[in-house]
């Protein structure tokens, strides 16, 4: 299991090009694009680092009106990594949060549950099972 308390993070943008040209001038990185998962075409990604890396890693994504017609107006979005998403999913209402997407696959790569926390921020939980 990922000991990170952050397991993986998405910055959502309207313009993949503009992001990646801008992140990579200002950061010096390289980005690769990836798959999203399932095969989906509603949204696409581009990753800050190689899979090989081990420490916390996440991506840009493009995905049409995902900054405006959402609960939480995400722009970032932070992932912390679960044995099982849906059991710390349940504890988020009885917190006083909101699960605006409850636990779903995404593909290979595990499931996820999107969520509001007390504050209205957007975050994610994470697992592979």
């Amino acid at each position: 299991m990922n000991q990170n308390v952050i397991c993986w993070f998405e910055i959502y943008v309207d313009n993949m090009d503009r992001a990646k040209q801008f992140y990579a001038t200002v950061l010096g990185t390289q980005f690769h694009d990836m798959q999203a998962p399932g095969g989906s075409d509603e949204f696409i990604m581009s990753c800050f680092s190689n899979a090989e890396n081990q420490g916390v890693s996440g991506a840009l994504v493009q995905m049409k009106e995902a900054r405006v017609n959402n609960p939480g107006n995400t722009s970032t979005m932070v992932y912390f990594p679960c044995e099982d998403c849906s059991v710390e999913e349940s504890r988020v209402e009885k917190a006083g949060g909101k699960v605006y997407c409850s636990k779903m696959a995404i593909g290979e790569h595990g499931f996820i549950s999107m969520c509001l926390d007390t504050e209205n921020n957007t975050f994610g939980l994470y697992s592979m099972q």
